[in-house]
């Protein structure tokens, strides 16, 4: 008799691996962390890679001491590394990147049960504590000449947009910010890969970055400016597309996505925060239950006479 196996959902039958998935979105930020090499320096690797190690040791060390099946070869931990690290300035302490991996992985991961059972997004959710615990450091943003400097969306809320970076710069990545979020071409390559290889679909990154252009042009704002600054190219693409923790409906993705537009915007123009990415894929990832429940398929039924 076959032996029966118990996982939890999504159920799909394809020949895609988790480590097949998971290393198709490691080759798709390879540009990102090209860029962030070419603008911030070499220490930009320094970052990735303490990020990289401590969430593998992390994932490997708990399922140790739990007697877990381990999970590292599945490649899941090097992404969560690669995303938070591109959340952080390169200047962050290095032993603040290795807590804020510790957190991703231990406590929003593994302590939920691990991969797939995770209720939100282990790298946005680690940035946002990190924000809280180490608001200094997690602020520090440096420029491409080496100088501390604001980032374009610090500039537009403080009024200060003569100070703004042009268009191309703001494109090609020259501009203050997290180490993985400024190059928009570097990012679009990415998101490009993962859709032509059909990782993600396109509706949650094409809802997430519709409607930010949309409410900032009903609001008046520069849209191409909100559309390149901040985290929102790598939120769209990388983490408001993860498996876990969002929607496997179409119309939940769609949902979803509004869903994280619309809460970027009215943090980004009305909130005391210049950005919004972080904070809306966190409350969208505990919306999702519903999200789901709301937008699943309902069975045919029919009466017996």
């Amino acid at each position: 008799m076959n032996k029966l196996i118990s996982s939890v959902s999504p159920h799909f039958n394809s020949t895609l691996t988790t480590t097949k998935i998971m290393l198709d979105v490691i080759i798709a930020l390879i540009p990102a962390a090209v860029a962030s090499v070419v603008v911030f320096g070499f220490r930009s690797l320094l970052v990735i890679g303490v990020c990289v190690a401590v969430c593998i040791f992390a994932e490997w060390g708990f399922e140790k001491i739990c007697k877990k099946e381990n999970t590292i070869t599945d490649l899941s931990a090097v992404v969560t590394g690669m995303l938070l690290a591109f959340n952080l300035p390169v200047t962050i302490p290095l032993w603040q990147a290795a807590f804020g991996s510790l957190v991703a992985i231990v406590v929003v991961k593994q302590l939920f049960g691990g991969i797939g059972q995770n209720f939100a997004n282990p790298a946005i959710t680690a940035r946002i504590i990190m924000m809280t615990a180490f608001s200094g450091s997690m602020t520090n943003w440096v420029i491409p000449d080496a100088s501390s400097g604001a980032t374009p969306l610090a500039l537009i809320t403080k009024g200060q947009t003569d100070a703004l970076p042009s268009y191309i710069n703001m494109f090609l990545g020259v501009r203050g910010g997290c180490l993985g979020e400024t190059c928009t071409l570097a990012l679009l390559l990415g998101g490009a890969y993962l859709l032509v290889k059909r990782v993600i679909s396109w509706h949650t990154p094409v809802a997430f970055i519709g409607t930010v252009a949309i409410m900032s042009l009903v609001c008046g704002k520069d849209v191409l400016y909100q559309l390149m600054a901040g985290g929102l190219m790598l939120g769209a693409f990388f983490m408001a597309t993860d498996y876990s923790s969002t929607p496997a409906t179409k119309w939940g993705k769609i949902i979803f996505g509004v869903g994280c537009g619309l809460i970027t915007a009215l943090i980004r123009f009305w909130g005391n925060f210049p950005e919004g990415v972080s904070f809306s894929i966190l409350i969208m990832n505990i919306l999702t239950p519903y999200i789901e429940r709301l937008t699943r398929a309902k069975p045919l039924t029919g009466g017996i006479d």
